[in-house]
């Protein structure tokens, strides 16, 4: 009989894309599905990347390219970063990748290990506690609490600190509940952490240029005292409405980015070489897309929060970032995957369980305000309709 690795014993998922193909498959059979499950912009792509990918398709670029991506993204990349945070990054720790996920992997895969603990956000993106999982370390919760809008605090990611921790994963301003960290815990976090310089960190920024009501994007790239062990993730999948295209970035400390290109080499050997000048095309072209977009998903991000709270034994509070609401649904009386799952076989609303993104989650769901106001209103609507039959 054929043994896999321990690993994919342990090996999890991430249930939006279940939600998504059973939405899918609903109204394939002719139901009024509305999706708010998965995390992903409405918008098409803007017209001006599309253009420079089928460019670069014309003009023939059609092979390899180097393992950590072509000269001119990676300088694109670095230029983009010093336009918007104002950090100086070399080209030569960027590394272009094929989506978000694939630098979690690199990361946790890198520090991971049996007898190791690495801590990650609870409730938090899925793949980061599945994947720490798989490499046999142990996952240690950063609890992330409505209480503190979401946000994480400084003194619960210190406080677990031990010399078993190898990696720790922030995610600010966060899936799934929108929180934002302020720059005041940040630089308590950071402080506290120069008395631990061998643990590695992983900060997930994909949504960076996403926030709301005044608040700022707090970069731990801005802190020099953690560059030689800080890893970022960023990409182009929510800013530009690129999921379909697979790209994404990572910086690596010079101790590290050798390490990530063979991994790279050892992998995917190269992201593919259109979709790299579509996306330098991105960063370089006009950015009033992205404010435009941004200023959409802060609309509709009213609409679904006063909209929440208006619904039956359902609060929500104000997410200030990414475009996640996070309502706690308590008073309902339903577990959340059971109420996820009502809503979606009974009302026709996608949305996701909190209890899939950690054990923090139970008592909320996760809606995603990347539709459009029509879309949500009726979801609204839908949901309203149900939770006062029950």
């Amino acid at each position: 009989m054929l043994k896999m690795i321990d690993g994919f014993n342990r090996i999890g998922e991430e249930n939006a894309f279940t939600v998504l193909a059973r939405a899918q498959a609903l109204a394939a059979q002719g139901r009024d599905i509305i999706n708010l499950g998965i995390g992903q912009p409405d918008f098409h792509t803007p017209e001006h990347i599309v253009e420079a990918g089928i460019k670069a398709l014309r003009d023939g670029y059609h092979g390899y390219t180097g393992a950590t991506g072509i000269p001119e993204l990676r300088t694109g990349v670095a230029a983009d970063i010093d336009r918007r945070l104002n950090v100086d990054v070399s080209p030569d720790n960027v590394l272009i990748v094929p989506g978000g996920k694939v630098t979690m992997f690199l990361a946790i895969l890198m520090f991971g290990s049996p007898g190791k603990e690495i801590l990650y956000p609870d409730p938090g993106f899925p793949i980061y506690r599945s994947m720490i999982e798989f490499t046999g370390a142990t996952p240690i919760p950063i609890p992330i609490k409505e209480e503190n809008d979401f946000a994480f605090r400084a003194d619960d990611v210190l406080n677990q600190l031990n010399d078993k921790t190898s990696l720790i994963i922030f995610n600010s301003p966060a899936n799934p509940c929108g929180g934002v960290t302020p720059k005041a815990e940040m630089d308590a976090l950071v402080k506290g952490l120069e008395h631990h310089p061998d643990i590695a960190i992983l900060s997930d920024e994909i949504y960076g240029q996403m926030t709301y009501d005044g608040q700022e994007h707090i970069s731990m790239l801005s802190y020099p005292s953690l560059r030689d062990r800080l890893i970022l993730l960023d990409g182009w999948s929510k800013t530009y409405a690129m999921t379909g295209w697979r790209l994404g970035y990572s910086v690596w400390p010079d101790t590290l980015i050798d390490a990530a290109r063979k991994l790279a080499i050892n992998s995917w050997s190269c992201v593919n070489a259109p979709a790299q000048w579509a996306a330098l095309a991105a960063l370089e072209g006009p950015q009033d897309c992205v404010t435009d977009m941004v200023a959409e998903f802060d609309r509709r991000r009213r609409i679904v929060v006063e909209g929440l709270n208006a619904l039956p034994n359902i609060t929500c509070r104000t997410p200030l970032g990414a475009f996640y609401a996070f309502p706690n649904v308590t008073k309902t009386g339903m577990g959340a995957k059971k109420l996820a799952s009502e809503l979606l076989e009974s009302a026709g609303v996608a949305t996701i369980g909190g209890p899939d993104f950690g054990t923090l989650g139970e008592g909320y769901i996760r809606l995603s305000y990347a539709n459009s106001v029509e879309n949500i209103e009726h979801a609204l609507t839908k949901m309203q309709i149900y939770l006062e039959g029950l």
